[in-house]
Order: C-alpha cells, then structure tokens, then sequence
C-alpha cells in the first residue's frame, strides 16, 4: 500500500497505531505500509491498519491518500474473515472494473460491507 502525504508533511514513519502489526516506510519513491517482522500480527490487523489510514486520510492531517492494489487489499479482507468483501474486490478486478482503491473508495467498501 502506498501512502501519500500531505504538501505540509514531509516524512511520516512509523506506527499508525497499536495491535495492527504493520508500520509506515519510507523508501526511494514514497511511503510504505510495512508488516513488522517481530511481534505478532492478528488476522485482520492488515485491514485494520488500511482503514486506519483512510480514516486518516479523510481528515487530510498527514496523510491526502492511499493507493491498494486489488490483491493486498482482497487478501487482508481475507485474513480478516471478510469473506464477502473480498470475493467483491476480487471481482471487481476480473471484470476490470477495478484495479487500485483509495481511502474514499475503503471508507465505501467498510460501509457498504458493515466491516
């Protein structure tokens, strides 16, 4: 997942918050969502910390957006036992309709699925 600053914050690295499992990089073109390699990760701390930063994301402080490719974000709905939500992103992306999600489009899919 990529993470897109704000044109006010230049560096944002680190912990997004607690018990996700994952963490912010930065790397040579841009900022990274990162699983941690010690500690443990719960199963749907991969979705949690995605909608944790699409929350952020809509409040526009540090973060302006986020990029998922259909496949992290199908498999973290998956893990986290989201099964119908995932089979949808899955979908979307057979019938080409959907290849890339952003925090307004995760905000819709937490609603629409009641995640």
């Amino acid at each position: 997942m990529k993470i897109i600053l704000t044109k006010q914050c230049e560096s944002l690295t680190g912990s997004v918050g607690r018990g996700f499992g994952y963490h912010i990089q930065k790397r040579k073109n841009g900022f990274f969502a990162k699983r941690d390699s010690k500690g443990i990760v719960p199963p749907d701390g991969h979705w949690r910390f995605i909608v944790a930063c699409a929350e952020q994301a809509q409040m526009k402080l540090h973060i302006a957006d986020i990029k998922v490719d259909w496949l992290e974000l199908q498999t973290a709905l998956y893990e986290a036992r989201h099964f119908t939500a995932s089979e949808q992103v899955r979908r979307n992306y057979a019938d080409k309709s959907k290849a890339t999600y952003n925090a307004s489009d995760i905000i819709n899919l937490k609603t629409t699925f009641s995640l």
